[in-house]
């Protein structure tokens, strides 16, 4: 009797885990804070064991980054789902591509906004050459090293052939890791044309080729499945100490500096501007 007058008090919560940011395994920038496996991995168990939570609600806005990190976080997160035997759903706002595309295939369903961008199922690597410009100011370049490979892709000298090839193939690993991700997650789901092209999709086109199951957002779609009383507990990982506090160093200051202009090209490559 006093359980059945309780249970009508009782109301179901949903766990937010917040991925906001570039992925990256750096963690002493004090400007910023890159989502990383070491960072997350106390927010990840505090998302599925923290209040008993009917689903944990990813909330995803990120252009990807590191994909070691990407694969771990992922993995954190997948081993709790099913450890735990609670549902996962990715909600993309502005942007799940890359890495952050590799996140959200973590999730047991993947729901966009209809201008949320999807895709970017690939690896890129770029970078400087400065060999022309040194010449030009008569500066000479002195490399020592025990193992003919230690300076592959050294930006201070002309590039060279089987650095390239080398390159190349290291990139087809990473790439092939990533392939068999989406595929082992999203299984028949994906179109038959081939997704693994770095080609982006947004909001309904995600849809279409299979990276992504419907159009919604996080409040609605959960009060629809577990009732307008549902109560949304937020996690998120920790703002660096100084930022939080509005102090930073001449060195940190530089530092930040550095970090925004990194995260800057990372977000600017789908027309987004970094989250401040």
């Amino acid at each position: 009797m006093v359980r059945k007058f309780l249970s009508r008090f009782r109301r179901d919560s949903v766990t937010v885990l917040r991925l906001e940011g570039v992925i990256g395994s750096g963690g002493g920038r004090l400007g910023s804070a890159p989502l990383s496996d070491a960072a997350l991995a106390p927010v990840i168990e505090a998302a599925f064991t923290r209040g008993k939570p009917k689903a944990v609600a990813l909330s995803i806005n990120s252009p990807g980054g590191s994909p070691v990190q990407s694969s771990l976080i992922a993995a954190r997160i997948r081993r709790l789902a099913d450890e735990k035997n609670i549902p996962v759903i990715a909600f993309v706002e502005d942007v799940a591509a890359s890495g952050g595309y590799w996140l959200a295939t973590a999730a047991d369903e993947i729901i966009v906004d209809p201008s949320s961008i999807v895709g970017s199922i690939g690896v890129i690597f770029a970078s400087f050459g400065f060999h022309d410009f040194l010449g030009r100011q008569g500066i000479e370049r002195r490399v020592h090293t025990a193992g003919e490979d230690k300076s592959m892709l050294d930006p201070f000298r002309p590039e060279r052939p089987e650095d390239i090839e080398r390159l190349k193939k290291l990139q087809t690993v990473i790439h092939d890791n990533f392939i068999g991700q989406v595929t082992s997650r999203r299984g028949e789901k994906l179109a038959e044309q081939n997704l693994f092209t770095g080609e982006i999709w947004v909001g309904q086109g995600g849809i279409d080729v299979g990276l992504a199951d419907s159009i919604g957002h996080l409040v609605p779609v959960m009060k629809e499945r577990f009732g307008e009383r549902v109560r949304f507990n937020m996690v998120k990982p920790k703002r660096p100490l100084l930022k939080r506090f509005g102090v930073a160093a001449m060195g940190g200051a530089i530092d930040a500096a550095a970090s925004r202009v990194d995260d800057h090209a990372h977000w600017s490559r789908f027309g987004l501007q970094a989250p401040r």
